[in-house]
C-alpha cells in the first residue's frame, strides 16, 4: 500500500473521518485511525448518530442509567451524543495540542429542526459547547439564511463553528462574511481570536447526484458528456472564493489580531455513482489549507489506490467556470439545484434526528426498570 494519505496530509489536506460511534471509541479503532491513517478530526451528524445507536448494544449501559432516571428522550439523545463527542475529543486532544488547535477537532450538530430559527440555533450552540466542555469541539450550524446570523453570534462569543450544508457559491460567500463578522464581534469584546476556529463544509457529491439526474433526463450526448463534472467544478470555484476573501483588506485587519482562516471542508466526498472513481472527490480537490472529511470506505479507497499528484485546484478556475456554464446553457438552473439540495439536506437531517429520537425512545422503554 502506498502512503497516499500521508501525501494528502503533506499537501495541506487535513483528513477527518465522517463517522463516530461508541464502539469506534471503546474498541480503540478511532485511536488506530489517528495513529495509522493520518486522521486528525471527526465529523458527526444526526444520520451518523442514528445509525450508531440503532446498531448493537454499545449504548445499553448508559441507556439503562438514563431509563432508571426517567429522563426525556430529548435529554437522553443529548447525553449520549455529547458523551461520544467528549470521548472522541479526548482521544484527539494530542492532535489538537500539536496543531495549535487547528485539527484534533470533533464536530457536533445543533438540532437540525432548528435550521430556520436563528435564536434557537444560537442558544443550542451555546448549550452544546457547554455540555461537551472540550476546547477541541466544533459546533455545526447549517448555512441556511437563518443560520448565518447564528454563525456570527456564536463565533462572536468565542465558540468555534463548523458551518454545514453549503452547496452554492453565493451562500459560501455569505458564510465567510458571517465568520468575519463574528471575528470582528469577538475582537470588539476583547476575546482572543487565535483560539477561535472554523471550517466551512462545502458539500460535493450531492451536487453531481442532482445535476446528473437532470442531465440524464435531457438524454443528449452533450448532456451525458457533462456528467460528473459539476461537483468538482463547484468546489474548485469555492476555493477560488476562499482565496479571494482571505487575501482581502478586511481579512488583513483580523489577521493582525491573530485570527484563523476559515478552512474550506469538502463534505459528502463518498462517490454515489459507481461509474466514477471512488477517490474522485479526494484526489481532484487537493489544495492547501483544506479539510476532507471522508466516510471510512473513501478513506480506505484513498489509502489503497488514491493518486495524489499535488495541488489539483489552483489554475483550474476557468475550466471549472466553463463546466458550470455548460450545464446552465442546457437549461439546468444552478440556483434551483442548490436550493433543492439545501432543502433536502435540512429535511434529511431532521428526518434522521426524528428517527434517532424514536430509536432512543424504544431503547429507553426496553431498558426501563419495572415499577416498584
Amino acid at each position: 500500500m502506498t502512503d497516499a494519505l500521508k501525501r494528502l496530509s503533506d499537501e495541506g489536506v487535513a483528513i477527518w473521518l465522517d463517522d463516530l460511534s461508541r464502539k469506534r471509541i471503546t474498541s480503540g479503532n478511532l485511536a488506530e485511525l489517528i495513529d495509522q491513517q493520518h486522521v486528525v478530526g471527526v465529523t458527526t451528524n444526526p444520520s451518523i448518530f442514528q445509525k450508531a445507536i440503532s446498531q448493537g448494544d454499545g449504548y445499553d449501559t448508559q441507556l439503562t442509567d438514563l431509563a432508571a432516571r426517567r429522563v426525556t428522550v430529548e435529554e437522553a439523545v443529548r447525553m449520549i451524543t455529547t458523551a461520544d463527542v467528549r470521548d472522541a475529543a479526548d482521544i484527539l486532544r494530542p492532535v489538537f495540542d500539536a496543531t495549535d488547535g487547528q485539527d484534533g477537532r470533533v464536530s457536533i450538530e445543533v438540532d437540525p429542526r432548528l435550521a430556520h430559527n436563528t435564536r434557537a440555533t444560537t442558544a443550542e450552540a451555546k448549550q452544546l459547547a457547554w455540555l461537551v466542555d472540550r476546547p477541541n469541539t466544533l459546533i455545526k450550524i447549517p448555512a441556511t439564511k437563518a443560520g448565518l446570523p447564528a454563525i456570527t453570534e456564536t463565533i462572536g462569543r468565542g465558540i468555534s463553528v463548523n458551518v454545514t450544508l453549503i452547496f452554492s457559491l453565493e451562500r459560501y460567500l455569505a458564510v465567510m462574511d458571517a465568520y468575519l463578522a463574528g471575528l470582528e464581534k469577538a475582537k470588539a469584546a476583547g476575546l482572543d481570536l487565535s483560539k477561535i476556529h472554523s471550517v466551512a463544509s462545502f458539500f460535493v457529491s450531492r451536487v453531481d447526484t442532482e445535476i446528473d439526474k437532470r442531465l440524464d433526463a435531457l438524454g443528449t450526448d452533450e448532456a451525458k458528456a457533462l456528467k460528473g463534472k459539476a461537483a468538482v467544478a463547484n468546489a474548485r470555484l469555492a476555493y477560488q472564493a476562499y482565496e479571494e476573501v482571505f487575501s482581502s483588506d478586511r481579512w488583513a485587519a483580523l489577521d493582525k489580531a491573530h485570527a484563523n482562516k476559515q478552512r474550506p471542508l469538502w463534505a459528502s466526498t463518498g462517490v454515489k455513482d459507481p461509474a466514477y472513481r471512488d477517490t474522485m472527490y479526494v484526489v481532484d480537490l487537493v489544495a492547501p489549507n483544506t479539510v476532507n472529511t471522508m466516510p471510512e470506505a473513501t478513506l480506505d479507497a484513498t489509502a489503497d489506490h488514491g493518486e495524489i499528484t499535488g495541488n489539483a485546484v489552483s489554475g483550474t478556475y476557468e475550466q471549472a467556470r466553463a463546466a458550470l456554464d455548460a450545464v446552465e446553457k442546457l437549461g439546468i438552473s444552478y440556483d434551483d439545484v442548490v436550493q433543492v439540495l439545501e432543502d433536502e439536506g435540512v429535511e434529511k437531517f431532521a428526518t434522521s434526528w426524528n428517527d434517532l429520537l424514536k430509536s432512543t425512545e424504544a431503547e429507553l422503554e426496553r431498558l426501563a426498570p419495572s415499577e416498584g
